[in-house]
């Protein structure tokens, strides 16, 4: 049986910012956000279809800015967030906020499949995510299994715990946890970990990592050095609840069990450049996916710390030629 043929979907800008839909449970969506100064930016709203292989795409308009980060309610399918820039008295200030999508846009009033390209409608604003006095927004992150009520924003050194309220269209700072130590310190990614009850919250600053309660909104753990240069992304493991994959610009990825952090449990090193991105697979948490600035996607096969035994979900007969997926040793 021969491989299907991959599927590329072009835009129109370049884009940085990703995320699936979760909430919508009858499609493979996906939420792309775009980064243009001198027209109107744009959600792309992809849906592949995987009996067919094709994909089918809506746009709408994000007026506000460029946007840099992009998240999706995970019980609203029409909610989403976007951390976007915006140009205030001659400087560039980063901000956050939570939008609806039309409740028509799934419809299909357009007369070809192309007319919400030419004529998208436009996101309807819900609330900001804005305090002046907590600095500029680098990202937004929805509990995770929740109703879709609670989210954090970090902004700077701060990060915010925010209510939303009924209709979205208000939110409030519930609590508040500060990065505290000597110079200009700066939150760069965060996760929020599904296990012990959405309790717990892990940060990246500079080369550390940092795990925090939000029930007290204290430090819980910190890793100083967890990189050799500047962390970029975090994810935890969704059925090992000790275990937290960690990248960065010294081209390495890490795995750490946060009750011992002193060294990580694992390292590796297959890429050449800055390191951005790190997932794990939700479903086979053995398998995890990278995606670096030295133009290459890795998919690692991590048996020894997943929550599968070895051999579970794919022998090395199975494995096609041309497949870039590393095996650690056995």
């Amino acid at each position: 049986m021969e491989d299907d043929a991959p599927v590329i979907y072009g835009l129109e800008f370049q884009a940085r910012a990703l995320t699936a839909q979760t909430a919508e449970t009858d499609a493979v969506r996906f939420l792309v956000g775009t980064q243009s100064l001198k027209f109107d930016n744009q959600i792309h709203i992809i849906d592949f279809d995987d009996e067919n292989n094709i994909i089918n795409k809506n746009v709408l308009l994000h007026q506000a800015g460029e946007i840099w980060h992009i998240g999706a309610s995970p019980a609203d399918k029409a909610v989403l967030t976007t951390c976007y820039n915006k140009t205030s008295d001659s400087r560039v200030v980063s901000c956050a906020a939570v939008w609806r999508m039309p409740s028509d846009w799934e419809t299909g009033n357009h007369e070809s499949p192309d007319e919400s390209a030419h004529n998208p409608q436009t996101l309807e604003l819900l609330c900001h995510l804005d305090d002046s006095t907590h600095g500029n927004a680098a990202c937004v992150l929805w509990e995770p299994m929740g109703d879709g009520k609670r989210m954090i924003s970090l902004a700077d050194n701060h990060a915010l715990l925010w209510d939303l309220q009924e209709s979205s269209t208000q939110a409030t700072v519930s609590s508040t946890a500060t990065l505290e130590g000597k110079g200009q310190l700066k939150f760069t990614s965060g996760k929020w970990s599904p296990h012990h009850n959405c309790s717990q919250l892990a940060t990246a600053n500079d080369t550390a990592i940092r795990g925090w309660d939000l029930r007290t909104m204290s430090q819980i753990y910190c890793i100083e050095n967890a990189h050799g240069q500047l962390v970029r992304d975090l994810d935890f493991n969704p059925n090992r609840q000790y275990y937290l994959a960690s990248c960065g610009d010294d081209c390495k990825v890490k795995f750490w069990d946060v009750r011992s952090v002193q060294e990580p449990v694992k390292t590796l090193e297959e890429h050449s450049h800055w390191v951005w991105s790190v997932r794990y697979n939700h479903s086979h948490d053995q398998l995890v996916l990278t995606a670096s600035s030295d133009s290459r996607l890795i998919l690692s096969n991590m048996v020894s710390i997943s929550s599968e035994p070895f051999g579970h979900l794919v022998d090395d007969e199975e494995l096609s030629e041309g497949e870039e997926l590393h095996q650690e040793d056995k």
